[in-house]
């Protein structure tokens, strides 16, 4: 049995052979080479990261706090209180066209386990999940811990109807199996921003096998305050998972709360799994999600607007550097650009970046072999540190080109 990085080989022998299927996530690596670099007086620019650098909405706080003080500190349903459950419904519904009964709905610790119980409850060892790519980097790596195997399938193909980056639902139909399991899609989609449009979903949802549709990134789309969701015109009994949260577009990522929609006839195995695996997502972090949907509008509308601005003044200047962008993203907040001149081996030079600019940024493999080639930098900066970020990589990259 091969040896876990970081760890002996005599140790990783105690070690469930699932745990040798998790590869490291490569962001996450980068953010953590850089506190090393800062700890040491370093200052960094981070534009590796997919988190907000805005405050959460005020109201979220203020709720969150005065539920703390207030006693809000026991287990809840183990759905997630009621009256989340019914203004996750009503704020979701309104976003996709649909009614939603809020017993679909159930409310996780972020939407890492909202995701965790979806592919618990679809992959069992030697089924296939069908992954769009470039794709979020733990899309696998859930598939994998689950005895799964994830099928990649490049998007921007000739069926597909946006061009870079969209997903050609022929392609996916003809990689569909008697051992798939589930198909997974994000729109907005990480890495690349992509959108799908209503008619894509509605033709993977109607593939035949379980869509499950990362959502997370709703509300940040350039042009837009919301997207196409794959729950429009699908019954409440459709093969569809929607996981969403308040992370993204509420600035909420250390709040950690999420959830999933689930369809008629799955809620009661999502939740006994969450009773068993979660308990309940903590109570006053629920009451802050109550005020976020109530008063966030603001803190989305600010954020589009930065991401938008942050988008173009760095896609300027990557492209004078000799960065190739296929395509501007049309939502979420990321920017992925082809840095082949500079190097093949996308961590390689993401790492020779961080050490020799004190830039951090997330190598294109990170998100599959399609991304291999690419650096994905995410939008989560001032302009101020981005025109910084530049004027470092201006400086460095004359040195980089060619070497990795």
């Amino acid at each position: 049995m091969p040896s876990l990085s970081g760890y002996s080989a005599a140790m990783a022998m105690r070690f469930a052979t699932r745990a040798h299927a998790l590869k490291p996530f490569l962001a996450m690596e980068v953010m953590e080479r850089a506190f090393a670099y800062e700890r040491g007086g370093a200052a960094v620019v981070h534009l590796e990261i997919g988190e907000p650098d805005f405050p959460p909405p005020a109201a979220a706080v203020e709720a969150c706090c005065s539920a703390l003080g207030g006693g809000a500190t026991h287990y809840t349903d183990s759905r997630g209180l009621l009256e989340l459950r019914e203004a996750i419904a009503a704020d979701k519904g309104r976003r996709a066209g649909v009614a939603i009964d809020p017993d679909r709905v159930l409310v996780t610790g972020g939407t890492s386990p909202a995701m965790l119980l979806v592919f618990g409850l679809l992959v069992e060892p030697g089924s296939e999940v069908l992954i769009p790519t470039p794709h979020y980097p733990c899309y696998p790596n859930f598939v994998r811990y689950f005895g799964g195997e994830p099928v990649f399938v490049p998007t921007g193909g000739s069926g597909s109807s946006g061009g870079p980056w969209h997903i050609d639902p022929d392609a996916l139909r003809r990689a569909v199996t008697d051992r798939t399991r589930a198909l997974v899609v994000a729109s907005p989609a990480n890495p690349t921003g992509a959108v799908q449009s209503a008619a894509t979903l509605a033709a993977l949802a109607d593939l035949g096998v379980p869509l499950v549709s990362d959502e997370i990134y709703d509300g940040l789309v350039f042009g837009a305050d919301a997207v196409p969701s794959a729950l429009a015109g699908r019954a409440e009994d459709a093969e569809l998972f929607v996981l969403d949260g308040f992370s993204k577009r509420y600035a909420m990522t250390g709040f950690r709360l999420g959830y999933v929609i689930a369809p008629r006839g799955a809620e009661r195995a999502l939740q006994i799994a969450s009773q068993n695996l979660f308990i309940s997502a903590n109570h006053f972090v629920q009451k802050a999600g109550l005020a976020a949907l109530a008063h966030g509008e603001e803190t989305q509308t600010t954020m589009r607007e930065a991401y938008r601005r942050r988008r173009d003044l760095l896609a300027d200047g990557l492209r004078e550097q000799g960065f190739v962008i296929p395509r501007l993203p049309e939502g979420a907040f990321y920017l992925f650009a082809d840095a082949r001149r500079f190097g093949s081996d996308s961590r390689a030079l993401a790492f020779a970046i961080l050490e020799r600019a004190q830039v951090a940024v997330t190598p294109g493999v990170d998100f599959g072999a399609a991304g291999e080639g690419f650096l994905r930098f995410s939008l989560s900066a001032p302009e101020a540190a981005i025109e910084t970020a530049l004027e470092r990589l201006a400086r460095v990259l004359p040195e980089l080109e060619g070497v990795t």
